[in-house]
């Protein structure tokens, strides 16, 4: 199984160092998460300068929020750092559950699970080569994955997962092992239902912090402020894993949940923990 880094969103100058460290660790992935009105580093521009600066490591979205954005320029934003990274590129996708991102962004929220579908007819139509319609297109570049890029859908309602066997390639489960394992089931029954072959490619998310008291408190400092909106930060920060222990307890149960890749989340900025966890590894 495949153990990747979820960056840190508090400090975009410290994102070269990790990348780095990580791709010359036991690493597969670099994620990053997405928000509009929050002061993180927009996700595609930052992994495209990552991207630049490494040579082996993937660089995943989780998850972007799709019906934020324009569909025909993220189609070609997407395409374009596959085609750069050499299909290095897993574009995770979402709706996204804050009101004020999508005020900004003009979107109406009770119409982005709608939005998303019909994002995804038009981008898979545009990674193929075709017309984006109306005489109108096509619009490259050429992605290097045939098709497009990797896509893997992150939510928790079924419609949500049922998104993983209708246009995607695999499911991101942001939750505890307890929960992911019911998760996973839907999206391969989804997926068989809908004839697909083989397997969707199943992401679990951990959230970690490891290193001295200062490195956890920061790190809670930040998970807190992030989940705030929820009104379940408390109970993010206490689910944050701390202990070598606990992190090779959830690998070893996400393992056993047939998870093709667990992404540890990093909330505080410390790059040392690169080294920590490809220690713990």
């Amino acid at each position: 199984m495949n153990v990747g880094i979820g960056l840190p969103i508090g400090d975009p100058v410290t994102l070269l160092t990790w990348a780095q460290r990580a791709d010359a660790g036991p690493f597969s992935t670099l994620g990053m998460l997405d928000r509009l009105v929050y002061d993180n580093p927009e996700p595609l521009v930052a992994l495209g300068v990552l991207a630049g600066a490494t040579s082996r490591i993937r660089v995943q979205t989780e998850v972007l929020l799709a019906p934020l954005r324009d569909t025909a320029l993220l189609a070609k934003q997407a395409a374009t750092l596959d085609r750069m990274t050499g299909g290095r590129l897993s574009l995770g996708l979402g709706i996204g559950g804050r009101d004020d991102d999508h005020q900004v962004a003009g979107v109406d929220p009770r119409t982005r699970g709608r939005r998303l579908d019909g994002q995804m007819e038009v981008m898979r139509r545009l990674w193929s080569g075709e017309s984006y319609g109306d005489g109108v297109g096509p619009i490259g570049p050429e992605p290097a994955r045939p098709g497009g890029p990797e896509v893997l859908f992150g939510g928790f309602k079924p419609a949500a997962i049922e998104r993983v066997a209708r246009w995607g390639d695999g499911f991101i489960a942001a939750a505890a092992p307890s929960w992911a394992g019911g998760l996973f089931d839907t999206a391969r029954r989804f997926w068989k239902e809908h004839g697909r072959d083989g397997e969707p490619r199943l992401v679990a998310q951990v959230n970690v912090a490891l290193g001295p008291d200062d490195v956890v408190h920061d790190a809670r400092t930040h998970i807190h402020a992030y989940y705030t909106f929820t009104g379940m930060a408390d109970r993010m920060v206490a689910g944050m894993l701390t202990t070598p222990a606990e992190i090779r307890e959830a690998i070893a149960a996400f393992a056993d949940l047939g998870a093709d890749e667990v992404m540890l989340y990093c909330y505080g900025i410390d790059p040392n923990q690169v080294d920590r966890l490809a220690d713990v590894l």
